[in-house]
């Protein structure tokens, strides 16, 4: 099974756990810093979303975005995001966040993903990146937040790869054990994957959490 069909696999049977991550109490403080970074920033947009599973950040998004179309893979986890309650226009997709279409018939400002880049593999991030760019015209706002490896909160790496990829095996209620990739990239490593089709970038480096924001030339 590759990387991507493990986890896959793995989201989906984990959608009835999925926001029980963002119940650490050590995580808190982050997480609502978070919330007001991303409403603040993707006010008044029409925003893509990608890889939006239960909705956990398309509903603080909601309170101050115009529309949000919110894309994820699995049904599991996109059945639980519609069953909320949004404070905008939105529409759910079912979609791979890595092959989207670009289309003439949308009019989107913004994107966004949350804890998604850390689930590319490293040699995967600038094809990810041009492709995600064909989707909004110049002057877009482009918003990523992951996690940062922070021993004691986040779960341990377990191998890496011979391209640097790293992985940590993932443990659901039922007992099953999931290898996922996950990786934990710097700063530089993410300014240097933007490169140069980013303006006005903007990094926020929190305890537990990063969050990139920058607008396309």
């Amino acid at each position: 099974m590759t990387d991507a069909a493990r986890l896959i696999d793995y989201y989906a049977k984990r959608a009835h756990e999925y926001e029980r991550i963002y119940e650490k109490p050590e995580r808190q403080n982050d997480l609502e810093i978070l919330r007001n970074l991303f409403r603040k920033a993707l006010a008044g947009r029409n925003v893509l979303e990608i890889a939006c599973g239960t909705g956990y950040w398309t509903q603080g998004v909601a309170q101050t975005a115009n529309s949000i179309t919110a894309t994820d893979i699995n049904e599991e986890v996109l059945q639980i995001a519609r069953s909320k309650t949004y404070g905008c226009k939105i529409r759910f997709q079912k979609a791979d966040a890595v092959d989207l279409i670009p289309s003439s018939q949308e009019n989107f400002t913004a994107g966004s993903a949350a804890a998604w880049w850390s689930h590319l593999r490293k040699p995967q991030i600038r094809g990810f990146l041009g492709r995600f760019h064909q989707l909004f015209p110049p002057g877009s706002l482009l918003v990523f937040m992951d996690n940062k490896f922070v021993p004691g909160s986040n779960t341990p790496i377990s191998r890496t790869d011979d391209e640097g990829n790293t992985y940590q095996v993932r443990r659901l209620q039922d007992g099953s054990g999931h290898e996922i990739l996950k990786n934990f990239p710097n700063e530089g490593e993410i300014r240097a994957m933007v490169g140069n089709s980013a303006a006005e970038i903007s990094w926020t480096e929190l305890t537990y959490y990063w969050l990139l924001a920058y607008k396309l030339k």
